[in-house]
C-alpha cells in the first residue's frame, strides 16, 4: 500500500524540514532507534539535512541492499559470536543479526517486525513456559520472516501461526487456546463464545511427550455461531477468525498498545480507528503507518525499551563487539525484565521502570556500552575475546568531530562536550552543565583533559588516556539523565 493512502497522518519531509535542527535530530532518533537503528553523526547529520530524509528511509526499507548470507553465516560463527550446547541460541542469534545487518533495508524491516510481534501478546513464543522451547523462538521467528520475504499474506500467516505447535505451547487446552485467540486476536471479551470455539477445538490437544500438538479424528460435527457465520472444526475457527473484521482492529489495537504505551485510551482508540480505515492487510502496513506518523514521531513520550537504547547506540558510537556481547545483553534483558520473546502474554509493560528493573537498566547501558572503549594501544591475541578490544572506537574522539583549536583548550573543551550531548541526547548542555565540566576538567589537577594538543600517539589515530577519560565522564553524566532513556515530544 502506498503510504498516501494511510488514514493515519504521515509526517512529510516537508513538515520535518520546518522544524528546528534540534528538533529534526529528536525526531530522527525516535525514528531509527525505533527501528533498532543509528547512524555516526557526521552521518546523520548529512541525512537530516539533505531535504529528504523521511523518503530516504522509507525507500530504504523497501530495497534489498543487506547480503543475508553473509549475514546469517556471520552469526554462526563461533569465533565472533557465542555458542554453546543448551544454550538460547536462538535467541543469540536474533539478537546478534540487527548487530550485523549494515543497511537499514527491507530485510532489516522484516527481521524488526519479525522480533516485535512476538514481543506483543499476538506472537509470543512463551520461552518461560515448560511447554515452550528456545526452538520456538526460532520457530515463529523464523515463520514471520519468511512469509514477509515471500509476500504471504498477513492473515493467512496468522493462521498458519494459530494451528501450530508454537501457538499450542503457549496455550494448550481447546478452552485455554479458543479464549485466547478470541480475546488477543479480535478483541472478543464476550465469554459466551468461548464454549464455541472449544467445542469447535474439541479434538486438539498438546500431547505430553515432547509437547506435540496433536488434532485427533473426534472432531465436532455441530455449527457454532460465531464470526456472522458457522464454524464446525478448530481449522474452521481459526480461518474465520482471521478473516474477521474483529481480527483487523484487535491486532492493530494491540500494536497501537505497543507503540503508544503513554496514550490514554481514547488517544489510542482514535489511532486505531484511523489506522483500521486504511484497510492494511500486511504487518508492514500496520507498523510503518505507525512508526512514520505525525503523532508517534512528534508528540510520543515514553521510555525506550532496551532494544531501542542499545541498537542506536552501538551504531552512533561506532561499537566494536565482543565474542559474549550479544550473549550479556540476552542475559541482562532478563534482569531488566525487557527478555526478549519470553512472557506468555508478551511485554505488557514495555519498559519496566521500577527500581530494580531500571538499576540492571542504567547498569547495562552505562558500564558496557558508554563506559566501555577499545584500547587501541594493546596488541590482541583474539580481538574478540580481549577484554579491552571491544567499546566505542578511538575514531569517535577525533578532531574532526568537533571544533578542536590547539591552542584554545577552554573552546576546544566547550566543543567536545556539546558534541557528545548533541549526540546521545540531541540537546546542547545548558550553560550549567558546561560550567560544570569546565571546572572539572580545566583544573591544573585535571591537565589531562585540558592538553588537547597530546592526544595522538600517531599509531592509527590511537588518543591517549585524556579525552577518553573526559569523554567517558561527560557519558556518565548524561547516562543519568531521563532523557536518555526516553523518546522526546516535539511540540
Amino acid at each position: 500500500m502506498p503510504h498516501t493512502q494511510y488514514v493515519l497522518e504521515q509526517l512529510s519531509d516537508v513538515e520535518f524540514n520546518n522544524v528546528t535542527l534540534s528538533d529534526r535530530k529528536k525526531v530522527a532518533d525516535k525514528l531509527l532507534a525505533t527501528l533498532f537503528y543509528g547512524y555516526p553523526p557526521q552521518v546523520l547529520l548529512q541525512k537530516i539535512t539533505s531535504g529528504s530524509f523521511l523518503c530516504s528511509i522509507r525507500h530504504g526499507l523497501f530495497t534489498d541492499t543487506n547480503d543475508m548470507v553473509w549475514v546469517e553465516n556471520e552469526i554462526r560463527n563461533d569465533d565472533h559470536y557465542y555458542h554453546a550446547n543448551w544454550s538460547p541460541n536462538e535467541i543469540f542469534d536474533t539478537l546478534a543479526r540487527f548487530y550485523v545487518m549494515e543497511d537499514l533495508d527491507k530485510n532489516f524491516l522484516h527481521n524488526w517486525i519479525a522480533y516485535t510481534l512476538p514481543q506483543t501478546i499476538l506472537f509470543s513464543p512463551a520461552y518461560e513456559l515448560d511447554s515452550s522451547h528456545y526452538p520456538n523462538v526460532a520457530s515463529v521467528y523464523n515463520w514471520l520472516v519468511l512469509d514477509m520475504n515471500d509476500d504471504v499474506g498477513m492473515r493467512y500467516s496468522t493462521y498458519m501461526h494459530m494451528t501450530s505447535s508454537d501457538n499450542w505451547r503457549r496455550f494448550r487446552s481447546p478452552e485455554d487456546n479458543g479464549r485466547e485467540m478470541l480475546e488477543i486476536y479480535a478483541f472478543d471479551l464476550d465469554d459466551t463464545s468461548v464454549p464455541k470455539a472449544t467445542t469447535t477445538l474439541q479434538n486438539w490437544y498438546l500431547d505430553d511427550d515432547n509437547d506435540t500438538l496433536v488434532v485427533g479424528l473426534n472432531q465436532n460435527t455441530n455449527p457454532q455461531d460465531l464470526f456472522g457465520t458457522t464454524v464446525t472444526t478448530g481449522f474452521d475457527f481459526y480461518r474465520e477468525l482471521v478473516k474477521s473484521n474483529g481480527f483487523t482492529s484487535g491486532t492493530v489495537r494491540r500494536l497501537v498498545d505497543f507503540f503508544f504505551t503513554d496514550n490514554d485510551d481514547a488517544g489510542k482508540t482514535q489511532i486505531t480507528d484511523q489506522i483500521v480505515a486504511s484497510n492494511p492487510e500486511t504487518w508492514k502496513d500496520r507498523l510503518l503507518q505507525i512508526v512514520f506518523s505525525k503523532e508517534f514521531l512528534l508528540h510520543t513520550k515514553r521510555a525506550k525499551s532496551a532494544e531501542e537504547l542499545f541498537y542506536s547506540l552501538v551504531r552512533k558510537l561506532e561499537y566494536r563487539h565482543n565474542k559474549y556481547g550479544l550473549y550479556y545483553f540476552h542475559y541482562d534483558l532478563i534482569d531488566m525484565n525487557q527478555a526478549a520473546m519470553k512472557y506468555k502474554l508478551g511485554k505488557l509493560e514495555r519498559t519496566p521502570l521500577d527500581t530494580i528493573s531500571f538499576a540492571y537498566y542504567h547498569k547495562y547501558i552505562r558500564e558496557t556500552i558508554l563506559r566501555k572503549n577499545v584500547d587501541c594501544r594493546q596488541v590482541y591475541e583474539n580481538e574478540y575475546v580481549d577484554l579491552w578490544s571491544f567499546g566505542w572506537r578511538p575514531q569517535l574522539l577525533g578532531n574532526d568531530r568537533f571544533n578542536y583549536l590547539e591552542n584554545d583548550p577552554e573552546t576546544s573543551l566547550a566543543s567536545f562536550v556539546s558534541y557528545l550531548f548533541e549526540l546521545l541526547i540531541q540537546r546542547p548542555p545548558t550553560p550549567e552543565e558546561m560550567e560544570m565540566f569546565k571546572a572539572d576538567m580545566l583544573t591544573p589537577e585535571r591537565d589531562d583533559y585540558s592538553d588537547w594538543d597530546s592526544n595522538l600517539d600517531g599509531l592509527d589515530g590511537c588518543r591517549y588516556y585524556g579525552r577518553e577519560y573526559a569523554a567517558e565522564d561527560i557519558m556518565d553524566y548524561i547516562s543519568r539523565l531521563s532523557e536518555f532513556y526516553t523518546f522526546q515530544e516535539v511540540q
